[in-house]
């Protein structure tokens, strides 16, 4: 960068590349200059760069993702090949197919802060699982979904088939079976547009989301007879390294690395993180690169102990990160945050 590209002041380089762009980036450049409106479009960049010059990037997902229909935005980075795996709670993978199939049935509870126990009491009477201000309609959405996902679940089991918990979604998918349920467009499910891609997915913890719960419950009960039916957690994390190790061997031969966008914090951020000091201290594998750029969208703030609000800089002591690692953290609500900086990647 020339001196005197580095005496305009930030506003004007952000006008000038978003120039090229839609009017919600250029309403980001404009506005977005301190604080962490200033991170958010740091961040923006940051990835948009990072992809242009041939890099990959993981997203995860904490949190409500899904329900808060995130897929709106995610799924068109999927199809524009700006994202290239996605690790996510058991909860993320199933409630963006519950919206898929449920949308008309969900009701919102703006006034959600001042309800009694008694008025939840009431939603629980209906069948009707809260999540912050939408409720999830138990018949409509999980119980439909059972009947679907057990059928695939029992003709494994009796097959003697081992699949893991996003492909047995991915054969729901493409067979068809939910097609007559569709209330949203189906470009809005990040989940399908994935499948199109039949991008990586990992989902640390599965066994922590409604269909872990049922799925045991069939387990016990005798409906499914081997619990491995269903692969889980030490079997993900192979599959992040193997994945991992595959595309770093690509990148070699050209530009880029491995990026790691992370919405929220939690399990679906803090498993995947760990596969490169896995992969160097565990299996002495020394030369798999760091990743590549990082950065963590969450309203957890840095306390005694709380990983999910650390600072991006204590992942270096743990060979996460390397110090000229690209690093942002943006303290926000990530509804807002992730589709706006998915927005300027996407050029809107």
């Amino acid at each position: 960068m020339s001196a005197k590209s580095r005496s305009k002041p930030p506003e004007v380089l952000n006008a000038a590349l978003a120039r090229a762009k839609g009017p919600v980036s250029k309403f980001l450049a404009r506005h977005f200059r301190h604080f962490n409106s200033a991170s958010l479009l740091d961040a923006a960049k940051a990835y948009d760069a990072h992809v242009k010059a041939g890099g990959k990037m993981l997203v995860t997902l904490a949190g409500a993702m899904s329900t808060a229909e995130l897929g709106i935005s995610l799924a068109e980075m999927i199809r524009r090949d700006k994202v290239h795996a996605i690790v996510c709670t058991g909860a993320n993978l199933e409630e963006d197919v519950f919206n898929l199939v449920a949308h008309d049935y969900y009701e919102r509870v703006p006034d959600y802060r001042q309800l009694t126990a008694q008025d939840e009491l009431a939603l629980l009477g209906r069948h009707m699982n809260r999540v912050t201000d939408t409720c999830i309609p138990e018949m409509e959405a999980m119980r439909r979904i059972e009947k679907v996902v057990l059928e695939e679940w029992v003709a494994a089991d009796a097959a003697g088939e081992s699949h893991f918990p996003h492909e047995f979604m991915y054969r729901i998918l493409r067979g068809g079976k939910l097609d007559k349920w569709h209330q949203i467009d189906p470009r809005n499910s990040w989940l399908l547009a994935a499948c199109e891609r039949n991008l990586p997915i990992i989902v640390p913890g599965w066994e922590d989301s409604t269909l872990g719960n049922i799925f045991a419950a069939h387990v016990m009960s005798g409906t499914v007879r081997n619990v491995h039916t269903v692969r889980s957690g030490i079997e993900y994390m192979a599959e992040l390294a193997g994945w991992y190790g595959r595309t770093a061997r690509k990148l070699r031969s050209g530009e880029g690395s491995i990026g790691f966008f992370q919405v929220g914090g939690g399990i679906a951020g803090d498993f995947p993180i760990c596969v490169v000091p896995m992969l160097h201290q565990d299996m002495q594998r020394t030369g798999v690169p760091l990743w590549g750029y990082f950065c963590q969208v969450s309203d957890s703030t840095t306390s005694y102990g709380s990983y999910s609000g650390a600072v991006p800089n204590e992942k270096i002591t743990w060979g996460k990160l390397g110090a000229s690692t690209p690093k942002f953290i943006v303290e926000s609500d990530a509804t807002i945050v992730a589709p706006l900086i998915f927005a300027w990647v996407l050029g809107e």
